[in-house]
């Protein structure tokens, strides 16, 4: 079986993809069995699989400009952006895990007995990662990366909407020499492939990124399969808080970019603007006419900073809630609508005099739709930032060191970003609070989810002490 993948600049298809399903997930789980159970991948020393860590992420590097056209092609990324931010991102992540690869260690315990004990981290098995079609690079480094230094095998599953590139970086692993069956892509639907790996009775743990209502899914079938572990990082609907010390010029574009940036198919949007009532005004007409500015079109063009949404479904949804928008009361300030017959493509789209209550300020959307808001106190401000069922990410825009600090440690968010936004990096775990999920990616918090802590505990006989 087959299915198209396509060009949301164009509505065309671009090639046909191998559809997996359970079957093929099944054949995958064996060779990824087999590679953790008997070859040579877990049984390297930390070194060797660093070795080839480092290899692969120099063919990455070697081969940056057909991965930029991959990730244009396919999921309508900025390809300036992909070229520049998630290729290089991608080496630089598995770089730093293989940097991790050997220093996995355990401790010595103090025993209150006569007992001499210590831990051992060991790889936690055969792995099956769910990526979501947002950041196809990204996301399968950030999960593959960790899990190859911890001595895993894994079945990676991304998203239908984004197979190539996936697809490409298997070939780059083979390359590089990562041995047969410790890297497998099966390309699929999730209800089909999708399924077949939360719900297998031989993956050790399931890694997902995407939706809060999938993620449900995904931990109903791990807990009725193998009681598997999970980690899930789901949605999102984060408020940037702008109180009223702040430069406007700054603030305005720093709020465009948190909700614009990657066309807003991004989790840690900052989809809820809150601003302070002294600036508030001046705030919402700087931010009008930079929206009006913004430049949307073909992310290969290097003059364009908004590229389609991912297809066709994406860009209904979108476009559905801008009209619950208008129906609910909120007011459009700018934007609202498609651009041009062909492809994807939405206006910046922002949204005022919006109530907590409505739809655009309670759900996660996922495009470029803004809902702005006025506050007058800090804790006016911290209450309306935690009222929500997602905890994935918050802003703070304020000069003010005690604000932030309390705003900071208020906020029930997994990543609380001061005076900046989308400050990710590789050392820098991030994760849910609440609806948002659980587990953390990047960091070692994110090597520590693909490894088991084995207690190891002998008897001591005649020790001078314990």
């Amino acid at each position: 079986k087959t299915f198209e993948t396509i060009d949301p600049r164009t509505g065309e298809a671009i090639a046909r993809i191998a559809e997996g399903d359970k079957e093929d997930v099944d054949l995958a789980v064996k060779a990824a069995r087999q590679a953790f159970d008997h070859g040579p991948w877990p049984r390297f020393s930390g070194a060797e699989r660093r070795g080839i860590m480092l290899k692969f992420a120099d063919l990455i590097e070697e081969h940056a400009e057909v991965l930029a056209v991959l990730e244009a092609l396919d999921a309508g990324k900025l390809h300036s952006w992909a070229k520049m931010g998630d290729i290089p991102g991608a080496a630089n992540t598995l770089r730093y895990y293989a940097g991790a690869a050997d220093k996995i260690h355990g401790e010595v315990l103090k025993m209150s007995r006569a007992l001499q004990g210590y831990t051992l981290r060991e790889p936690i098995g055969v792995v099956g990662h769910i990526i979501p079609w947002n950041f196809p690079t990204t996301m399968f480094f950030m999960k593959v990366s960790p899990a190859l230094a911890a001595g895993c095998t894994m079945i990676v599953k991304p998203a239908e909407q984004t197979p190539l590139i996936a697809l490409y970086f298997a070939h780059l692993a083979k390359l590089a020499g990562v041995p047969d069956g410790v890297l497998n892509v099966v390309p699929g639907f999730g209800p089909t492939a999708g399924a077949a790996i939360a719900s297998h009775m031989d993956i050790d743990k399931v890694s997902f990124t995407g939706s809060t209502d999938v993620g449900r899914q995904v931990m109903q079938a791990a807990a009725t399969s193998n009681l598997k572990p999970v980690s899930l990082e789901l949605g999102g609907k984060s408020p940037l808080l702008i109180f009223d010390d702040v430069d406007v010029n700054t603030a305005a574009d720093m709020a465009l970019l948190g909700i614009l940036f990657n066309k807003g198919e991004i989790c840690v949007a900052s989809s809820r603007v809150y601003v302070q009532e002294g600036i508030y005004d001046e705030f919402e007409k700087k931010l009008v006419e930079k929206a009006k500015a913004w430049v949307v079109g073909d992310p290969f063009d290097p003059a364009v900073r908004q590229g389609p949404q991912v297809d066709k479904k994406q860009f209904d949804r979108i476009l559905s809630y801008i009209e619950h928008g208008k129906r609910e009361g909120a007011t459009l300030l700018t934007g609202g609508k498609p651009i041009g017959k062909k492809g994807y493509y939405i206006e910046p789209t922002i949204f005022t005099n919006v109530t907590e209550d409505m739809l655009i300020a309670k759900n996660e959307i996922f495009g470029p739709v803004m809902a702005l808001m006025k506050f007058k106190t800090v804790e006016e401000a911290i209450k309306s930032a935690n009222n929500t069922r997602y905890g994935l990410a918050a802003g703070i825009m304020t000069k003010d060191l005690n604000v932030a600090n309390t705003v900071s440690r208020s906020i029930r968010a997994g990543i609380i970003w001061i005076n900046c936004y989308f400050a990710f990096d590789s050392d820098c775990p991030y994760g849910g609070y609440k609806m948002s999920g659980f587990g953390r990616d990047c960091g070692l918090e994110s090597l520590h989810n693909y490894l088991q802590v084995k207690s190891v505990v002998t008897p001591i006989f005649n020790s001078p002490w314990l």
